[in-house]
């Protein structure tokens, strides 16, 4: 996967305790390393972030991960996607209306840019009188891994996620 900077904050490596601190959160350790981390591993599962981040930092608990990437994702500075069937993702590329690729056999999840100007990408034929704000756009298929491997085996189950991700 191909990190993602374009929809981050507007310098290349913006520092995560001024984006929190921006946000009006405290800058801990953990937020620092979630955020880090996931600039550099978009689409990454909260499972994935707490190992990494268990790694990098030592005892941090799966649920000190999970109230992170809440807070996080409710300041604005994750954006939390959910591709039916596979597990919560998070990613840093939150200033943009870009949709999503994903592998409907490992879950890899890819950005698209948007294929219209601005949010919402797309106008429905009614608004029922909602003022939209956001076009949640989700292209399935196979990657190009769970392609070759479905053309060399009958056995269509086999699953890459981790290997993917």
């Amino acid at each position: 996967m191909t990190p993602s900077t374009s929809g981050d904050d507007a310098r290349p490596n913006p520092d995560p305790r001024a984006l929190l601190h921006d946000a009006g959160l405290r800058a801990t350790q953990p937020r620092q390393a979630v955020l880090t981390w996931l600039r550099g591993h978009p689409h990454s599962t909260a499972e994935q972030v707490a190992g990494a981040i268990r790694y990098e930092l030592g005892s941090v608990s799966t649920q000190a991960v999970y109230d992170v990437l809440h807070a996080c994702t409710t300041a604005g500075l994750l954006r939390r996607i959910e591709p039916a069937g596979h597990p919560a993702r998070f990613e840093t590329r939150t200033a943009d209306n870009h949709h999503h690729l994903v592998c409907r056999g490992c879950g890899r999840t890819e950005d698209v840019d948007c294929v219209q100007g601005v949010a919402p990408c797309l106008t429905p034929s009614s608004t029922a009188g909602y003022a939209l704000e956001e076009a949640e756009v989700v292209f399935w298929g196979l990657c190009p891994q769970c392609r070759s491997e479905t053309s060399e085996s009958p056995d269509h189950s086999h699953h890459h996620e981790e290997e993917c991700s």
